[in-house]
């Protein structure tokens, strides 16, 4: 039986992610342990083919993900088609929808029973910083978080070509690691792998999210037929909160862990806005408009 004990987020948590990685080689996998992999790449990426085989060494694997590319859909999900399923393999089934829409099928119609850990990639480029509100790889995490199962996303840095099995090797380390110890409740993990070998990695960090801004993000340009049209893009990256970040692991060569909580409320600010209560209140008094009167 494994334990769900919370991973304690300390100061001396890399030295305890080191020497818990050390003794992976002892651990037994359950041969009923079920694992839900999706992503937002599609059924056809090597990425999700890779972590698939490498999580393969820790249960059974389910693979439940969209029939084509759904890059940058967010926590989309789809309300105004309707969804279909297609059995690709005895535990892979592709799906005409969201990678949301993927997990909550996979959850609710298609698994035999609730999956002890979700992983959702590998997907082609990272997720750092900002990314993570965009990322449909992260969304489909979230998502199994809001449904209590433990839940991570993986995306391996890259532009041409990625080294899947790298990332695999890393992902399959992690998810032994939650699967032994649990997440805390309503946290999710976001990893991110730098495009190195496995020998020249720098080791895995615990990291905050970074915030990334794009130079000049929308370009304009004019199509043949004179008329004006727009690509969503950007020609350079800037950083901030370089302490302790994702961009700063993965520049360094190490793998990122940044987890993410699904409670986003700002409560050290929620005093502040307190004291505009009454504000709104009082305002509220001198704006209403007066009630008309009856007619007798």
């Amino acid at each position: 039986m494994y334990t769900r004990r919370s991973l304690r987020l300390a100061p001396d948590i890399r030295t305890s992610v080191r020497l818990s990685c050390r003794c992976a080689a002892f651990f037994v996998p359950d041969v009923h342990m079920r694992i839900l992999v999706t992503n937002d790449d599609g059924m056809a990426s090597a990425g999700l083919t890779a972590l698939a085989e490498a999580l393969g060494k820790l249960g059974d694997v389910w693979v439940v993900a969209p029939d084509r590319e759904r890059t940058a859909v967010g926590h989309a999900v789809t309300l105004h088609k309707p969804l279909r399923i297609h059995r690709q393999a005895k535990r892979a089934f592709a799906i005409n929808g969201t990678p949301v829409d993927c997990v909550n099928l996979a959850i609710q119609n298609i698994l035999p029973g609730l999956p002890q850990l979700l992983v959702s990639g590998i997907n082609k480029g990272v997720n750092l910083g900002d990314d993570v509100l965009y990322s449909g790889t992260v969304s489909a995490a979230v998502e199994g978080t809001i449904l209590g199962i433990p839940s991570i996303a993986v995306s391996q840095e890259g532009r041409d070509t990625f080294r899947f099995s790298a990332g695999a090797h890393h992902a399959m380390r992690i998810a032994r690691l939650v699967l032994e110890q649990g997440l805390p409740e309503e946290t999710l993990l976001n990893v991110n792998i730098p495009d190195r070998p496995l020998a020249r990695t720098t080791g895995v960090r615990v990291t905050c999210l970074s915030r990334r801004r794009f130079d000049d993000p929308i370009i304009e340009k004019v199509d043949p037929h004179g008329r004006t049209y727009y690509w969503i893009a950007g020609t350079r990256v800037s950083w901030s909160r370089n302490k302790d970040s994702d961009h700063e692991a993965i520049a360094e060569g190490a793998v990122s862990m940044t987890p993410i909580r699904l409670d986003s409320t700002h409560y050290d600010a929620m005093d502040r806005f307190r004291a505009w209560e009454s504000l709104l209140k009082h305002s509220n008094h001198r704006t209403r408009s007066p009630r008309m009167k009856r007619k007798a």
